[in-house]
């Protein structure tokens, strides 16, 4: 079983990583590189220990827009091997 959170790197995201979702985390995946260097910038220490991995995906849809929730899953299941 899967236990995952959302959040963005941006200040106006509906929910914005905090050190409480890093700490949570086992794995951090992320759609862009520009997203694992904010991370990286402001949880140093944090990930240190953590894979933080990249999907290239384009953060260029709108929330929960199907096609983008089918790439997740996909590449998501595909890094992690539970396909």
């Amino acid at each position: 079983m899967l236990n995952v959170r959302s959040g963005g790197t941006s200040p106006n995201a509906r929910h914005t990583v905090s050190i409480d979702d890093i700490r949570w985390a086992d794995v951090v995946i992320v759609m862009e590189q520009k997203h694992k260097s904010r991370l990286v910038a402001d949880f140093t220490r944090l990930l240190n220990n953590k894979p933080v991995h990249v999907l290239d995906i384009p953060d260029e849809y709108k929330y929960m827009d199907p096609e983008l929730v089918e790439l997740l899953e996909q590449s998501v299941a595909h890094l992690l091997n539970i396909e």
